[in-house]
């Protein structure tokens, strides 16, 4: 007499809860990065420390876009848009990236309109 058992263990495995779980972890840290406001920006290199203090942020890329704290904006808005942002500030700071192959000369238009309304700036740099 032949006796089978009823309940057969099976051996397969499977992963559809487990890519369930990688998707929705992907597209949670997708959802609260910041990539799309970050600037891949290749700094100048120096020596010293710079630091944290300060109020506004002022990048220039290699394509001679200008951005004030990571939004957008023209060359000619520049002045009118920090003293917006700097507006009531007791020690009012700008903290300059200007890209390496950038020219000087758009770094110093930056500085005069810093000079000309008595802002501290601060030229962000790589360390060596």
């Amino acid at each position: 007499m032949k006796l089978k058992g009823r309940n057969k263990v099976s051996p397969e495995f499977s992963m559809s809860s487990m890519t369930d779980i990688v998707f929705l972890l992907l597209v949670f840290f997708m959802l609260t990065s910041n990539a799309p406001n970050a600037l891949d920006l290749l700094l100048p290199k120096a020596k010293g420390k710079s630091t944290n203090t300060q109020n506004v942020s002022v990048t220039i890329n290699k394509n001679l876009e200008y951005f004030v704290n990571n939004e957008q904006i023209s060359a000619e808005y520049i002045e009118i848009e920090l003293k917006k942002a700097l507006e009531g500030q007791d020690k009012p700071t700008i903290i300059l990236r200007a890209e390496e192959n950038v020219a000087i000369k758009e770094a110093v238009n930056v500085m005069d309109i810093a000079n000309r309304n008595s802002y501290k700036v601060i030229l962000a740099v790589r360390p060596k």
